[in-house]
């Protein structure tokens, strides 16, 4: 690595998958799946492919994001593709719920986004690309190629088989790009857990025959000990000064044998060299040399990643995203302005319909706290991956509950009371001190002040604290284990957010902040207080 600025990866932490990326002039815009939420496709730009700010979703309709009441988790919207053509930014995706790929465009990134244009065609993972003729190429994983009308959403040419990898499961995320002549064909296979691998072929060809590169898998981790794995899923693009990147999708477990990732599959950058005309990527480094312009690692804000919502706004802001739907009469910014009040849409959080809205977890160790009005409902603050695996911190007729369903499996941890009135309830994820306690007999286990659950040696713990009048109490802490990816299985990673599962309630903030430590009571002020002030950083 040289000298120079650096970066470190993941330059979009948390469940950010499947990076798609394009460069417009100076500007950089990505996009990533987001499944079985709503609203569909989070899309972030960047003057520097380093420091990326949502500035929307895509899928913002839900005439756009067709998600049925009851899909299943990790099912919606699988692998976005971004590309600008012809002044126009167009995306294409596949709605796995409805079976279907489609097409939206807009002439600005921000929109308005056109109402999908669909095709009935098989497989997942589209892409678009356009030759010297006009022609606009859908690649699809498989790999196959069609020749289309993107705006009539016709099929003119194909399919097409073009070439499916070195021989590993899954060839996916098919990309084709015209650079110097050659058309190369980036795609990924080996399954997009720790066998994942970046391969690629070219041809003078969209039709092909493709010949391989002699080196593939042009990156992999897979059998290796690096911190960041299951690298793939990549997006080639050019920067601004001439040099090559890659955007690609990666984990990063923690805990002792079999480790564990919290965070779902997460958005990397790796510089690409060019070397007798194939691309070659070195392995991905959590601190890597910047792309010229870009800011040092250690110039990095010190709040860097935190976020404060104190729902003054009159629409939510994008960050925020809701299990499959979320209809009009189950939130609202204007019943009580200044709050943002939720109504009970479903009776529980184990079963697809409940209100939710919540934000990426997107650090291994953050403090998530809420101040809130119970008004006489059953609301709280969840952590959660699925309907089967989630934490809650629930208020309901004067206490407060902390509550876990892993699989079949529900349990109340701990139960206290409640004196009426706001109350702030935070949820906190550490990675130190995660080891069991050290006892010699039962009646020094049972002599533990605080009520806790299980405690083992795994990724992380989780900490539920409520604050009222009498200051911060914590009630229980969890194994983080149960809200992995390897336990829930699936595509996505954790979501902290505010529900309600009986009448409603208010919310006057929300606060995320990265780093476990408790604020000093100076920061947070008392309970009536609006609290330590946090911004989303730029």
């Amino acid at each position: 690595m040289s000298a120079g600025p650096s970066y470190r990866n993941p330059v979009v932490p948390g469940f950010h998958p499947d990076p798609s990326v394009c460069r417009v002039g100076e500007d950089y815009y990505l996009v990533c799946s987001s499944f079985e939420y709503f609203p569909g496709v989070p899309l972030l730009h960047s003057r520097d492919l380093v420091n990326w700010r949502q500035i929307g979703n895509v899928l913002d309709r839900p005439g756009q994001c067709e998600l049925p009441p009851d899909a299943e988790a990790s099912r919606g919207i699988f692998a976005p593709t971004l590309r600008h053509h012809d002044g126009r930014f167009w995306l294409i995706t596949t709605n796995v719920s409805l079976g279907r790929h489609l097409i939206v465009t807009a002439p600005e990134p921000t929109g308005p986004w056109s109402d999908p244009v669909y095709f009935d065609l098989p497989h997942v993972d589209p892409s678009l690309a356009w030759d010297d003729d006009g022609n606009c190429w859908l690649t699809t994983s498989g790999v196959d190629a069609y020749r289309i009308d993107p705006d009539r959403g016709e099929v003119l040419e194909g399919p097409i088989a073009l070439w499916s990898g070195t021989g590993g499961q899954y060839p996916e995320a098919p990309h084709l790009y015209r650079i110097d002549g050659w058309w190369y064909l980036l795609l990924s296979e080996g399954g997009t857990h720790t066998g994942h691998a970046v391969s690629v072929a070219r041809s003078r060809s969209p039709r092909g025959p493709f010949t391989p590169a002699p080196a593939n898998p042009i990156l992999t981790h897979r059998s290796s000990d690096r911190p960041v794995q299951a690298t793939g899923h990549a997006d080639l693009v050019q920067a601004v000064d001439g040099s090559w990147w890659l955007v690609l999708l990666g984990i990063r477990a923690r805990g002792h044998w079999p480790p564990y990732h919290v965070l779902g599959r997460e958005t990397f950058l790796a510089p690409v060299r060019w070397v007798d005309g194939w691309p070659v990527v070195d392995p991905v480094e959590e601190l890597t040399a910047a792309p010229a312009g870009s800011a040092p690692a250690d110039a990095a804000p010190a709040d860097s990643g935190t976020y404060r919502d104190d729902f003054d706004a009159t629409v939510l802001a994008p960050e925020w995203i809701s299990p499959r739907r979320r209809p009009a009469g189950s939130w609202s910014l204007t019943a009580r302005p200044g709050w943002l009040t939720l109504y009970a849409a479903g009776a529980t959080l184990d079963l697809a319909g409940a209100t939710i809205v919540a934000l990426r977890q997107r650090h291994h160790d953050c403090r998530t706290s809420v101040r809130m009005d119970p008004d006489g409902g059953t609301a709280g603050l969840t952590i959660r991956i699925d309907e089967a695996h989630h934490y809650d911190l629930e208020v309901r007729a004067g206490t407060v509950q902390v509550i876990g369903r892993v699989g079949p499996f529900r349990q109340v941890f701990a139960t206290r009371a409640v004196p009426p009135g706001p109350l702030v309830l935070t949820i906190a994820t550490r990675t130190d001190d995660v080891f069991p306690p050290t006892v010699t007999s039962a009646a020094e286990l049972a002599a533990e002040t605080a009520p806790r659950g299980v405690r083992a040696v795994g990724c992380d713990m989780i900490t539920f604290e409520v604050t009222g009048p009498a200051g911060p109490v914590v009630l229980a802490e969890l194994d983080g284990r149960y809200l992995s990816t390897e336990v829930a299985g699936g595509f996505t990673g954790r979501v902290i957010g505010m529900y309600v599962t009986q009448g409603s309630a208010a919310f006057d903030w929300c606060a995320y902040r990265p780093g476990s430590r408790a604020p000093d009571p100076a920061e947070v002020g008392p309970v009536g207080a609006t609290g330590v002030r946090m911004e989303h950083a730029p």
